[in-house]
């Protein structure tokens, strides 16, 4: 190494441009200079490898994620291949990142692992794939982005749903998924110190400054080595947001939606894709192509529910849906929900978009609001209009007057014996 400048990679990395090579030399007089030089050879010797290598290609081309085929595995009920753990195991890993906080499937702290073909979390110290966490690149259905609410500190969480996961909780689905969605979390700050390896972990380093630039590259460039053109979806506040302030950072916009799904809360949000519902199990998104309508019910003076129907083939079968209610939503979100959204993507009630509603100058959350008020008005008319005596009564009556008769006669001879008996005693 002369005059502290790494010489050896610098000439494999230049050896056709030996120019180069001789102006770095000359223009390295100062220490600040030398390790400038000597992370960019790192860099790109990261990417290229050493030519003179006797490893595969694929092993030298650290950066360079490419997809192959697995020697031996399983197939899974959705016909999708699926690799042994053993198999998943011996490939060799180009990224890892440690420590991460994973809720779903498991609420634990993984070590997760970028190979050309899986990600998969181990845990600490073990070399293991977990059982249910290993997710192939190719098969990878979606991945989001997505802020995780109500928390004083900014964090957000990385969604990647294998295949047939992101509407599993539909009744009538007939192909469940072999495996569930994966869910980590990542705080807003650069990663730790020697939170990174692997041999990628000197250019991944290079091109992220925080976890989520880092899992956005990572991710990202491994998704466009498959087959599907999946990238990660993040929520955009221009696009949809809350009109409900966040009380814990209140100059904020929230993209999220407070809602029920039966007893259980979460989130709802809003993407470019589809609607995402979170964070608790099960998880569910509802692509764009998939809903059939949203209409809107039990319309309250604060809240309202939305009716998503969902068709449950791919092929968009009109006679195969089934309708997903998310509850208690906020009144002030309808706006954002039927306009900016509902509409925008043309997902309103099959009657609008047949032009068979009527033209009343409503708004679906009004008319819905009409209408529950008009059935309940109808329930009303028919309790006053029912007069629960009016025949049971003349007929209760007069059972009741034969009865007191009978009840009398009853009783004088009850008396007569009495007497009789005190007649005799005395």
């Amino acid at each position: 190494m002369l005059g502290g400048l790494d010489t050896r990679k610098l000439g494999v990395v230049f050896k056709s441009r030996p120019d180069i090579l001789k102006g770095i030399e000359k223009a390295a007089d100062d220490p600040s200079r030398v390790q400038l030089f000597n992370n960019i050879a790192d860099f790109v010797y990261e990417q290229i490898g050493d030519p003179s290598s006797s490893e595969p290609a694929l092993k030298r081309r650290r950066v360079d994620i490419e997809p192959s085929a697995s020697k031996n595995g399983t197939v899974a009920a959705n016909g999708a291949a699926t690799a042994s753990s053993a198999d998943v195991a011996s490939e060799s890993i180009l990224l890892e990142v440690k420590d991460i906080s994973v809720s779903v499937p498991q609420r634990k702290k993984f070590d997760l692992c970028f190979t050309a073909q899986h990600l998969y979390a181990r845990l600490p110290n073990t070399t293991a794939p977990v059982a249910g966490m290993i997710y192939a690149w190719k098969d990878v259905e979606y991945a989001f982005y997505i802020p995780v609410p109500e928390k004083t500190q900014v964090q957000h969480n990385y969604i990647i749903f294998p295949p047939d996961s992101y509407l599993s909780s539909l009744s009538k689905n007939s192909t469940p998924s072999e495996t569930e969605p994966l869910v980590f979390t990542v705080s807003a700050g650069a990663p730790k110190p020697g939170a990174i390896g692997g041999p990628n972990a000197s250019a991944a380093s290079a091109v992220s400054d925080s976890y989520s630039t880092l899992f956005h590259w990572a991710i990202n460039k491994c998704l466009q080595a498959g087959s599907k053109g999946v990238h990660v979806v993040a929520t955009d506040p221009a696009k949809f947001h809350s009109l409900v302030k966040q009380s814990h950072r209140p100059k904020e916009k929230a993209v999220h939606v407070k809602a029920f799904r039966g007893s259980k809360d979460g989130f709802l949000f809003f993407l470019e894709n589809g609607i995402l519902w979170g964070f608790k199990k099960p998880l569910m998104f509802i692509p764009l192509d998939r809903i059939a309508a949203i209409s809107y019910t039990s319309v309250l003076q604060r809240t309202f529910n939305m009716v998503v129907e969902i068709f449950t083939n791919e092929e968009g079968d009109v006679g195969a849906t089934e309708e997903v209610e998310f509850a208690m939503i906020d009144q002030e979100d309808y706006g954002g929900i039927n306009e900016k959204y509902v509409a925008k993507h043309g997902l309103q009630d099959r009657r609008e978009a047949n032009g068979e509603a009527e033209d009343d100058g409503l708004t679906e959350l009004e008319r819905a609001a009409k209408l529950e008020q008009q059935l309940q008005d109808e329930e009303d008319e028919e309790e006053e209009d029912y007069d629960p005596g009016s025949e049971a009564d003349s007929d209760g009556s007069g059972a009741s007057s034969e009865d007191d008769d009978d009840d009398d006669d009853a009783e004088g001879e009850e008396m007569d014996e009495e007497g009789d008996g005190d007649g005799d005693e005395a």
